[in-house]
This record gives structure tokens, sequence and C-alpha cells, in this order.
């Protein structure tokens, strides 16, 4: 007989992987650049006082993370194809 966990145990196991997968998903390294994104433009907004070099670098850091994302997309798709 196994022991059931209790209702709150299940509730914040079940909160905690709803956003798991909602954040992360399929993809992690897209989770990461986000947060990585968002600590760096954080950075140069509040702690270096560079607003405007924050407002370029923000567009420039989210295109590369997904051109990355594509490009290993891509390439992931084509090894399977062979």
């Amino acid at each position: 007989m196994t022991k059931k966990r209790p209702l709150l145990v299940r509730l914040i196991v079940g909160f905690g992987r709803f956003w798991w997968d909602f954040l992360v998903g399929d993809t992690p390294e897209l989770f990461l650049a986000t947060v990585i994104t968002l600590v760096v433009t954080a950075i140069l907004s509040v702690a270096a006082h560079l607003n405007a070099l924050s407002i370029v670098v923000l567009p420039l850091l989210v295109t590369l993370s997904l051109s990355a994302s594509v490009a290993r997309a891509v390439k992931a798709a084509q090894e399977k194809k062979d």
C-alpha cells in the first residue's frame, strides 16, 4: 500500500510543475537567455545608469538568442532528416 501525499504537498508540486513547464517548456536555453537578457538590461539601466545603452542592448540580445535557437532547431531537424 502506497502512502498518498498530503493535499498541500500535491498542490505545491503541481504548481511548481506548471510554472516549470510554462516558463521552461521544451527549450531551457531560451528561458536562460531570457533571464540573462533581463539581468544584463537591468544592470545597465539601474546599476550603471546607462539607459540609452540598455535600450539598444535589449533588442540585440533578444535577436541573438532567438537566432541561436532557430539555428539550433534547424540543425537538429537536418540531423533528424539524415
